[in-house]
């Protein structure tokens, strides 16, 4: 039967960590989703500071408008030192992994504990996906590697994604054009690939813009870039990371940076303006959330929805 966008919502809602729920939505099991956002508390802050939402929050409003069918989530923030490994993993049909400020080759305990978690739900054989930080997850949770990239951070808008030819037949892009834009904001990317994972879209910036890892028992698919985004985000991350910007060259001076973010304000609260989309050198790939979240609907419809069927089979 189809389900209207109006009551997606309202069957979708989110619940606190171990807490017991029940569908709203008939007899069906409701799709449980993790989130884990990949921010530590600082990095949230400074995202709060400028007037942007909290990853996981990000996430957890697109999974809701996305998911066809009743959805209860729930969020863990892994990067926090008080955080405990979840003994309910196995109750989850599927988990997303939000960005992250951290960087994914330091030597730290919280990002330790981060690549761990992916390899413990490699083994259980859960569906992952997730945005940017969780592509280097991914990969180096399967052994691969991940690094700075020499051509610095790719910021704002990443141009002309080109799929891979495996990309092209992959069901992760089914719907999406073969070369596309996408929000985005990193400086770290996947510089090998272990066996078991492949490659489906790079640019000139990146070679890995999108990768399927399937390990152990499970599949994660990941994307460099940002489908959760949308243009009032960018704006207030770019005025979170003003200075960071002006020190890597990407605007001469604050007036310049505030002027930018000023645009992609307004461009968001008039999305139709054809001299602000000109200005700014957007379409569709990024302004038509139909378009842009493509690859996490298919991750729904593909992946965990059908993982919850066969874990519900038995």
């Amino acid at each position: 039967r189809h389900v209207s966008m109006a009551s997606r919502r309202l069957l979708s809602r989110v619940v606190p960590r171990h807490a017991f729920s029940t569908s709203s939505g008939g007899s069906a099991s409701p799709l449980r989703l993790l989130v884990v956002d990949g921010y530590a508390k600082q990095g949230r802050e400074d995202l709060k500071s400028g007037g942007a939402s909290v990853a996981s929050d990000l996430y957890t409003s697109m999974l809701q408008r996305l998911s066809p069918v009743s959805t209860d989530i729930s969020v863990i923030f892994p990067a926090d030192e008080e955080f405990e490994f979840p003994d309910d993993l196995p109750s989850y049909h599927g988990v997303a992994w939000t960005g992250s400020s951290l960087t994914i080759h330091k030597n730290e305990d919280r990002v330790h504990r981060q690549i761990q978690l992916a390899r413990d739900i490699f083994s259980m054989g859960i569906p992952q996906f997730g945005s940017c930080w969780a592509l280097q997850v991914a990969v180096v949770a399967a052994g691969g590697v991940c690094a700075k990239n020499p051509r610095g951070r790719e910021m704002a808008i990443s141009r002309k994604i080109s799929l891979t030819a495996e990309g092209r037949g992959h069901p992760m892009f089914q719907g999406k054009s073969s070369v596309f834009d996408a929000f985005t904001s990193h400086d770290d990317e996947a510089t090998h690939v272990s066996l078991g994972g492949v490659i489906l879209a790079g640019n000139s910036h990146s070679s890995c813009q999108a990768v399927c890892v399937n390990h152990g028992k499970g599949s994660f698919w990941a994307v460099q870039y940002h489908p959760e985004y949308d243009l009032h985000e960018v704006a207030r991350l770019t005025d979170v990371r003003t200075p960071m910007l002006i020190e890597q060259g990407f605007f001469r001076g604050p007036e310049d940076a505030a002027s930018y973010v000023e645009t992609l304000e307004a461009l968001h609260r008039e999305p139709d303006r054809k001299d602000l989309r000109w200005m700014v050198g957007v379409d569709d790939d990024v302004m038509n959330e139909r378009v842009r979240c493509a690859e996490v609907r298919n991750w729904l419809e593909s992946q965990a929805l059908p993982y919850r069927i066969a874990q519900e089979l038995g």
